[in-house]
């Protein structure tokens, strides 16, 4: 009986990833819940189902000492259920809601401004419009290497709208580009928040693990490139209009000589003036690090500075401008000069104009932290001790099972960071022995890179970057699924298949 109940505890987690997923599902397409509401529900019921939450009550309050005297009462396990939801729904809105406010007036400005259509007429001077697609993706993979993928993919939908304006066709290409340049650099390149935890992790060095995620994701991306092409020749997505960039609008400045428009600098530094700030903030917290390991480009870095206390004060003042909030409140305010002179409005004009937009942020910042609470649910439910425990049944290749875990996890809760985090922890036990010394046939760095891949894989409806690319891109979920969540599952599929080649070939060990 005993063997029984264990055996029905190790597996009650995944019981519980059916239901709360199920339910998710069946009531945004079935029922129709508002997405919100769907992501709340199945958090609740995870955290209803867990066997245990931390700092609650058992179950049963029969089974319960009393606390200490002047402690805090633990809540019920039910009461504490809904608290947790409540608490991490307000943390992950904390984290992204000026971030995405801030974006989406960016956008709303470029688009009104013409500066978004002033980007994308130099881009097809420079690549052609045959190659469009390549020039809009390489440019998103390099300008994201130190942004999260839901501020780039705002900042960036902008051009896509315009590009397909002028060019009349190819918008999910344009999309789909973007959602490939962007995710694979965010889940492969530090200093992203998930790269720099599997770098602590796995023990990687984190130059190494720069060049390789650089250069391992580039041939994923470019994967995804082709199969976008693959799939804008069978789906069509029509350019839909969104909150704060009417079509008509759009048109009418697309219709504009250049010289009505602002100059291509201009036009172009709410976005890369930001990506420079946050750039400039990761390359000094990557410094002092170096400098501490004794490398000579960092130490460098620190004698210009005048020395260590030269330094440190030099990285307060980059750490603030760098900061994302502060970065995206310097964007939005060049991006409303713009958009002021273009249009030549006095100040207060600018504040109807603000109301589409923060209104789809508004709706963004609901269903990204419902779904962060979601994702906090399934790990208090024990989803990782679980998959851990069915991982170590099976002997299998360790690049094979870092891909699979990160991918369960990814799927089970939603975020690719936090996938990461999960699975480098989980699995650095297992491929190091008691002196810490690898016992992997091949480099570590390989683990680092199939971690990587397999934790944006699959994205669905309790991903932020779901959401974000559904409503800003003008697409339904369906289409989203169709489209987003098959091509990001392709980059993840052709990088795995690159990281398994290369450590055949070239395990470097």
């Amino acid at each position: 009986m005993e063997l029984l109940a264990a055996a029905s505890l190790s597996y009650w987690p995944f019981v519980i990833l059916f239901v709360s997923v199920g339910f998710v599902m069946v009531g945004i397409s079935k029922l129709r819940l508002p997405a919100f509401v769907a992501l709340i529900g199945a958090a609740l019921i995870a955290g209803l189902m867990a066997d245990k939450l931390p700092e609650s009550r058992e179950t049963s309050p029969l089974a319960e000492k009393f606390p200490d005297p002047g402690k805090t009462a633990p809540k019920f396990h039910f009461a504490r259920a809904v608290e947790m939801t409540a608490t991490e729904f307000g943390k992950t809105a904390g984290g992204i809601a000026i971030s995405i406010c801030f974006a989406g007036l960016i956008g709303m400005c470029l688009m009104e401004s013409g500066a978004a259509d002033k980007v994308v007429r130099r881009f097809l001077a420079a690549f052609g419009e045959k190659n469009a697609g390549v020039a809009l993706l390489l440019s998103t993979y390099v300008l994201s290497v130190p942004i999260f993928f839901d501020t780039m993919f705002m900042l960036m939908v902008p051009l896509a709208k315009a590009l397909r304006i002028r060019t009349g066709k190819d918008y999910l290409l344009y999309v789909m580009v973007i959602c490939a340049g962007g995710v694979t650099t965010h889940s492969m390149t530090v200093p992203h928040p998930g790269p720099m935890a599997m770098v602590e992790n796995l023990k990687v060095d984190v130059g190494l693990s720069i060049m390789a995620g650089f250069l391992v994701g580039l041939p994923a991306a470019l994967g995804g490139w082709v199969f976008a092409r693959w799939l804008n020749k069978r789906v069509e997505i029509p350019l839909r209009e969104t909150p704060g960039s009417s079509l008509a609008d759009l048109r009418k400045i697309v219709d504009k000589p250049e010289s009505e428009l602002p100059g291509f600098l201009v036009s172009i530094a709410p976005v890369v003036v930001p990506i420079l700030m946050i750039s400039f903030a990761s390359f000094f917290t990557v410094a002092q690090g170096a400098a501490a390991e004794g490398r000579g480009w960092a130490q460098g870095l620190v004698s210009l500075c005048g020395g260590q206390t030269g330094f440190l004060t030099a990285m307060k003042w980059v750490e603030f401008i760098g900061d994302k909030n502060i970065a995206l409140f310097f964007g939005t305010v060049l991006a409303c000069i713009v958009l002021i002179r273009q249009r030549r409005l006095k100040f207060g004009e600018l504040e109807p104009m603000f109301a589409a937009p923060l209104e789809t942020a508004g709706t963004i910042i609901l269903i990204t932290a419902a779904g962060g609470a979601f994702g906090l649910m399934l790990r208090n439910a024990g989803m990782a001790d679980a998959i851990k425990a069915v991982a170590l049944d099976y002997k299998i290749n360790i690049l094979v099972l870092g891909y699979v875990v990160a991918l369960i996890l990814r799927i089970a809760q939603g975020s690719a960071t936090v996938a990461m985090l999960t699975t480098s922890a989980m699995l650095y036990p297992l491929s190091v022995d008691a002196a810490g010394v690898s016992t992997l046939p091949v480099h570590q760095m390989y683990l680092f890179l199939s971690i990587g891949f397999g934790a944006f894989s699959c994205s669905w409806m309790n991903d932020s970057g779901f959401w974000v690319v559904s409503r800003l891109g003008g697409m339904t979920e369906k289409e989203t699924l169709k489209t987003w969540t098959v091509t990001l599952t392709v980059v993840s599929l052709v990088g795995f298949a690159v990281t398994m080649l290369l450590s055949a070939v070239l395990p470097f060990k």
